[in-house]
Order: structure tokens, then sequence, then C-alpha cells
């Protein structure tokens, strides 16, 4: 059985993540001690470590910084209250897997640690920077976390899977209505129209949230102004193209 230790200050988080991975996972600690996380992390080298920014004695930031000292090879997934782009970039480029604005569920956390170790099958023993090559899915994320999108609303996971069918097949981009919605909705097991309006919903807030320099610096150019919004169909776009672009087709 994998291991994932946790490393939470809101308690009521910490066991409700506890809880949600104990029937798949052994959970080798639950602490919200950045030293102690350390000491169990050098002892138990779990899978992946679930991890607040805001811990106590050894922040987040301190805490990667000690465990890629030490060569512990988990897998990292942060959470905090943090959303500033600077500070992000920190936390992904420092080692972390993924990166959640709170709040986040337990179940969107849970659904990321199956992907890392159930879904690629990867070796642990590997280093972990060969293991961060960087997937359609993390770079989808990594963008949304950029530009503010964040993970815990419906329309996420939705637009997350359009870009990535828009990046396996351009020309999906032509039928969204006939075609993307609906096999979007047969996945996640809900209606086409749920899935466009809880696509253009996410969309709507990176837009209010005001991160239109984010956007352009993302893409490389002034793409949009303002409160000026992309549909649905021009933003999956735009990201597809991104992610083809940058040789992750």
């Amino acid at each position: 059985m994998k291991k994932c230790l946790i490393l939470e200050s809101n308690e009521e988080f910490a066991v409700q993540l506890s809880r949600a991975l104990g029937s798949e996972y052994e959970v080798v600690g639950v602490t919200d001690d950045g030293a102690e996380g350390l000491r169990i992390a050098e002892r138990e080298n779990p899978s992946v470590i679930v991890m607040s920014l805001l811990i106590k004695n050894l922040d987040g930031l301190s805490l990667i910084g000690e465990l890629r000292k030490r060569k512990v090879r988990s897998e990292l997934i942060v959470s905090g209250n943090v959303s500033d782009d600077a500070i992000i970039n920190r936390i992904m480029s420092a080692g972390a897997r993924y990166y959640f604005v709170k709040p986040v569920s337990a179940e969107i956390v849970c659904e990321r640690i199956r992907e890392i170790v159930d879904g690629n099958g990867a070796d642990y023993a590997e280093p972990v920077e060969r293991k961060r090559a960087g997937s359609v899915e993390e770079r989808i994320s990594n963008i949304f976390i950029s530009i503010g999108i964040p993970p815990h609303i419906k329309g996420y996971r939705y637009l997350r899977e359009g870009i990535r069918m828009a990046v396996e097949d351009p020309h999906v981009i032509n039928n969204v209505t006939k075609v993307l919605y609906p096999q979007i909705g047969e996945k996640y097991a809900t209606s086409a129209s749920k899935v466009e309006r809880a696509i253009r919903h996410a969309i709507e807030v990176a837009w209010n949230r005001g991160r239109i320099d984010a956007i352009n610096s993302i893409f490389g150019a002034r793409v949009y102004l303002g409160t000026e919004k992309p549909t649905n169909s021009e933003f999956i776009a735009l990201v597809a193209d991104k992610l083809i672009l940058d040789g992750l087709s």
C-alpha cells in the first residue's frame, strides 16, 4: 500500500483528508508541525506528502527545501491561502506537483493523489525531476493556478478535460456543442448544458479576479484587456494552442 503523509494546520481538514485517504493508502502521519513532518518523511519515505504552507516550526517553503536537501523524493501537493503569482511560482519551482488555493475539498486532493500514485505507474525511486517532465494535465493545472481558476469549482475539471481533448484533437474545438460538451458530460455523469455553464463560470471567475496581466503573460501577448472575456471555445482553443506550441501534445 502506498504511503501518504499529511502536514496540515487545519485540524478539521486534516481529519477529512486522512479519512478520505485511509481506505486506499497508508497514512503514515498527520501533524501541523513541519519539523516533525520532516522527521516522519525521512523515516517513512511516503509516495506523496500533502502539506499546508502555514505549519509551525518549519513553514511549507522551508520544508520543501529541507526535503530536497535530504533527498526525500516524495511527490508534494501544497495548499495555502496565498494566491500571489510570484509565491506560487516559487512553490512550483521548488518541487511541488500541485498547489491549491484554499479552500479546497479533500475529494479534489485525493483525486490528484490518485493521479500521481496510481495513474502514471511511476517508480518512486526515480529522481523527482524526471517525473516532473510535465504532462498536459499538470501544465493545464499550472495555468489555471496562475490565472486564478480555483480547483474546487466544477468548471475546473470540465475545462481541464475540454482543453485536454482539444490538444489531442484540435478539430473538436469546432464542435463544442455537439461533441466536446456531451463527451465531458458523459465522463462526469452530467448534462452537456451543465458542462457549458460550469466552464463559462470558471472562465468568469478568472476574469473577475482581475488577473489579466497574468493571463497575457502566460500567452506571451496582450490577449485580452479589461473585462473583455473570451467565449468557452476561444479560451479552450487558446490554452490548447499554447500547450501544442510548447510541445506537450
